[in-house]
């Protein structure tokens, strides 16, 4: 009995079967070389001693003087900057779907203006603002900076990625909200953003991963000390042990970046699981709240 087509391709009969397998054993192959490859290589430089990895297992100051302190403003900075982006890019994102023009065009001009630029260009510009037109301390000065270049970028993302969840929601929801009488930003409020929520999760959290790792940015040219900027000093003091530092640092980031997308996985399950599981209806006291002004529903039957 022949194999069924799926959707979007054939099934491989026995010949593409073989030749598939044989391309996997083959990259296997090729990827076991550079791997050895690497790693002899680390070796003939002395990367792998034992020296050079355990301060990280035996002296507890690399990781209070370098590590966790660099660890902690890396979070300090993507926190703030995803707590200020996630509302601001909302809101851009909702004015960009406005009836009004100015304000749509004022939103999409914004938008587009500061999506355009590179993260690091406006870090930098916040710096030279933030040291010509305020007294903040040359100390935490880059902090600033840092939030600043990535509220501003990030929100300009986010907005569209909330106009597009809101946008491939079907047209009938707004349709049914406007039938039983609510108000534009009624519909926008307690129908549309709900709804699309769940769809826009994936391409948000993705966002705030990149607002994670975009914090090194500060680190290499405003001398923001956070995660990554933390390698120079430790590799200096312990033993030029630069590529052990980085490895550390990178696994730090990586854990960092999967307790996010972990959580946000079990957050949109949640959304899921509860979209099925509630049946939840408008009663008409609830319909006669979200009515517009002047307008009230009837008796039983609906009449005005």
């Amino acid at each position: 009995m022949k194999d069924k087509p799926t959707v979007l391709y054939d099934v491989p009969g026995p010949r593409a079967r073989r030749r598939n397998l044989l391309w996997t054993l083959l990259f296997l192959i090729a990827l076991a070389g550079v791997v050895w490859w690497v790693m002899a290589s680390l070796a003939d430089k002395g990367q792998l001693e034992w020296s050079k990895w355990a301060p990280f297992f035996t002296d507890p100051r690399i990781w209070e003087t370098y590590i966790l302190p660099a660890l902690q403003n890396t979070v300090i900075a993507a926190a703030l900057a995803m707590v200020i982006a996630l509302p601001l890019g909302a809101l851009l994102g909702i004015f960009r779907l406005s009836d009004h023009r100015w304000v749509r065009g004022t939103a999409g001009t914004v938008v587009e203006f500061f999506r355009a630029i590179p993260v690091l260009i406006l870090m930098l510009f916040a710096n030279a603002a933030y040291s010509e037109f305020t007294d903040i301390s040359p100390d935490t000065r880059p902090l600033y900076a840092v939030v600043t270049g990535l509220v501003l970028y990030n929100a300009s993302v986010l907005a569209e990625v909330v106009r597009a969840g809101i946008l491939a929601l079907p047209s009938g929801q707004t349709d049914a909200a406007k039938a039983i009488g609510m108000r534009k930003g009624q519909t926008m409020a307690y129908v549309l953003l709900p709804q699309s929520v769940t769809a826009m999760l994936p391409a948000l959290v993705s966002q705030l991963v990149v607002i994670v790792k975009d914090t090194a940015l500060g680190g290499a040219m405003l001398g923001f000390s956070e995660l990554l900027a933390s390698v120079r000093p430790m590799s200096a003091n312990y033993g030029a042990n630069t590529i052990a530092c980085f490895t550390v640092v990178a696994v730090i980031f990586v854990i960092l970046n999967f307790a996010l997308t972990t959580f946000a996985s079990w957050l949109e399950g949640r959304l899921r699981r509860g979209k099925k599981s509630t049946g939840a209806v408008v009663g008409a006291d609830a319909v006669e709240e979200l009515a517009t002004p002047g307008e009230h529903l009837g008796p039983k039957d609906g009449t005005r």
